[in-house]
């Protein structure tokens, strides 16, 4: 009961990534409002957690929802202790478009943007004005990517958007840290998740595999990523263990950051 008494919210929280948060989340004690766009599916993902959780339908790029969402929790719950901004995409979603330098449109670019960096943007402007307005000590967590770190020819617009999370993450630390504030700020930087995201990429049957191979060719340990193994690092950054860490990135890559690629001997 690591998260007792406290009160998140979830972007994105449908499915994949945000899903195996939340579920980690109303697992340790925490009473959990997961919020996405996909208002059905995100109603299904929340009654399965019980009386834990609540759905909330959330367009993180709308400031009027963030309004709407922050009002009713503390009209709920008093207090909005830990948010986590999760929703994203990679710009694929409804197919393979051009997404190189050369070749994006500035429409598509747009997009990608406008939910994953002012999504975040607001969802962090909106979640200290709720922290420091209930009093309470709060956590922040912002997912990035290890496409913010490097760069990403066929994907820019995502690299750039994950990129300025990470760095906005520091600021927002680092506001706080200066008004005074109870609220911590940090970031995660997943690598290869295998989430619902992946599917325009994967295709199916062999082709499937091929590509899952070659996706984590470069991993030392060669293999996808899991949810929940990204909800174990969101649980470690929402509790009370972690109160010293703001401004931090956590990278959860397999170990691909760790230096050049280094295939594991294929004697051993």
């Amino acid at each position: 009961m690591r998260l007792k008494g406290k009160t998140a919210l979830i972007t994105g929280a449908a499915r994949g990534i945000g899903a195996a948060i939340a579920q980690a989340f109303c697992r340790e004690g925490a009473f959990v409002y997961l919020t996405d766009i996909d208002e059905a599916a995100v109603r299904q993902t929340a009654a399965v957690l019980g009386d834990g959780a609540s759905a909330l339908h959330l367009d993180v790029r709308d400031e009027a929802h963030w309004q709407a969402a922050t009002t009713r929790v503390l009209a709920e719950r008093k207090a909005l202790n830990i948010v986590v901004n999760n929703a994203g995409i990679t710009g694929f979603e409804s197919g393979m478009v051009a997404h190189d330098p050369e070749h994006a449109e500035l429409a598509h670019w747009r997009a990608v943007h406008a939910t994953n960096l002012d999504g975040v943007f607001l969802g962090c402007k909106h979640a200290i004005r709720a922290m420091r307005q209930s009093g309470s000590a709060g956590s922040i967590i912002n997912i990035s990517s290890r496409s913010g770190l490097v760069g990403i020819p066929a994907a820019a617009a995502y690299a750039s958007s994950k990129a300025a999370v990470r760095n906005h993450t520091k600021s927002v630390a680092l506001y706080c840290a200066e008004q005074g504030l109870p609220i911590r700020c940090n970031s995660i930087h997943p690598a290869a998740i295998l989430t619902p995201m992946w599917e325009p990429m994967l295709g199916s049957g062999q082709e499937r595999e091929a590509n899952m191979r070659e996706f984590v060719r470069d991993c030392p340990l060669k293999r996808f990523g899991t949810p929940h193994e990204v909800a174990a690092v969101a649980l470690l950054l929402a509790s009370d263990e972690a109160t010293y860490m703001t401004g931090a990135e956590l990278n959860l890559d397999g170990g691909i950051l760790a230096g050049a690629v280094a295939a594991p001997n294929a004697d051993h």
